[in-house]
């Protein structure tokens, strides 16, 4: 605890994108060593518990602290509010062209984007996963590396680390089954689902290098994951778990519900 409270915040947010992005998808991704499939019911249900998790973290971890702290920068809600939204929009933005510019593949919807003839399968997965995994990493590393001053003994951004860490583990483990229906072997699904976590903490770098040059890039950064974030759950992760005609939109949406109340609590109680 002395350790985690006593590095610099860059560090610190380095740290929670390493737990969180790649320690959380490994572990989802060991269960791929002894089991092949995932019934697509239990899947969605994964995704969903994740979308939820996301989906509390990008309001109570990111939206709401990015509009306290634009309130003390600007002195005024409206400012805030203004402030927020636009950086929300970026990030929203930017995540809108990197899905339109980049090719990619779902398991669900097929694929996405330019020149996706011209590249492996495999290949269009993983950077469909990157593009998952990627405002993750950014919203860990902004909250984790957050430099504004904080009563002794709480670890900045804990709540978010372990939310995206345990969003991560259903995530680690439908990438595994994922590449094992790709006709990868179950060593190197496990390693390549591993793997993906890095780009979380490629994000991860991202965020806590933007808040630790500046304390007032702070609330923009934070609301900027946010917009991120958002697309990612209203874009991807919904449409793809909403996708079945066999009527697990019901089950999906109550574990959506399920994994936002999971957020809110580790929000609420670890801060």
């Amino acid at each position: 605890m002395q350790f985690i409270d006593g590095l610099a915040p860059f560090w610190a947010g380095v740290l929670g994108a390493v737990v969180a992005g790649f320690f959380g998808t490994s572990i989802g991704g060991v269960p791929v060593i002894v089991v092949r499939t995932m019934p697509p019911r239990l899947g969605n249900m994964l995704l969903s518990f994740a979308a939820g998790i996301m989906l509390a973290a990008t309001f109570f971890s990111l939206l709401l602290p990015a509009l306290e702290l634009a309130g003390e920068a600007t002195g005024g809600r409206v400012p805030a509010a203004i402030t927020a939204i636009a950086a929300l929009s970026i990030g929203g933005l930017a995540m809108a062209g990197a899905h339109r510019l980049t090719p990619h593949e779902h398991l669900g919807r097929g694929r996405e984007g330019p020149l996706v003839a011209r590249i492996r399968r495999v290949w269009l997965f993983v950077i469909a996963i990157a593009i998952h995994n990627f405002p993750e990493g950014l919203a860990t590393g902004v909250a984790a590396g957050n430099p504004a001053p904080h009563p002794p003994g709480e670890i900045p951004g804990l709540g978010v680390v372990v939310g995206i860490g345990l969003q991560n583990v259903p995530e680690g483990l439908a990438v595994a089954v994922g590449l094992l229906s790709l006709g990868y072997g179950r060593r190197r699904a496990f390693l390549a689902a591993a793997a993906t976590g890095l780009i979380e903490v490629v994000g991860g770098v991202a965020g806590a290098g933007a808040v630790s040059l500046s304390h007032a890039l702070l609330p923009w950064a934070l609301a900027f994951a946010a917009g991120a974030m958002l697309f990612v759950i209203s874009h991807e992760i919904i449409p793809e778990t909403h996708a079945s005609e066999s009527g697990d939109s019901v089950r999906a949406t109550l574990a959506l519900f399920v994994g936002f109340a999971t957020m809110l609590f580790l929000d609420h109680t670890l801060g």
